[in-house]
């Protein structure tokens, strides 16, 4: 069927959820899937702004890949203003023969909303933990712990 060849999933008539399934359980799974591909969207944001870069100075530096310096896009998100990330990366592509003005203005609103990349690890949604009471040793009586 087309739909599985999508990895879309086909439901049957009569009901949302396969028999003898938790729907809580369902709705879990649903939820890690939305935090997954939320942070992947993040993830392919900034690996797409890291490529841009990388061309830009390449075309800045052609010739002179030696002198090409390295641009910390944390170090620029740490800087609260746009006025300040611009002139951070004027004294960083101070060597640059090329006019840098244009690029410098098209990443500083590339910044705008991308992440820094410590807060792009996925440490997914919290679920309950089941523990064993080590007074208890043996014992089969758990509590969940929220």
């Amino acid at each position: 069927m087309a739909a599985q060849r999508v990895g879309r999933r086909v439901t049957k008539p009569g009901g949302s959820h396969s028999p003898g399934r938790d729907p809580a359980q369902s709705l879990q799974r649903r939820q890690a899937r939305v935090t997954v591909k939320y942070n992947r969207k993040e993830l392919q944001r900034r690996l797409d702004v890291e490529k841009w870069i990388d061309c830009g100075l390449d075309q800045l530096y052609i010739g002179r890949e030696e002198e090409m310096p390295e641009v910390n896009i944390d170090e620029l998100l740490d800087l609260k203003t746009d006025e300040e990330r611009t002139h951070r990366l004027q004294e960083i592509l101070h060597s640059s023969s090329n006019n840098t003005e244009v690029f410098i203005r098209d990443l500083v609103l590339k910044l705008h909303g991308l992440q820094k990349q410590e807060d792009l690890h996925n440490d997914g949604i919290d679920l309950p933990q089941l523990h064993i009471y080590p007074t208890r040793s043996g014992s089969a009586d758990r509590e969940v712990l929220h």
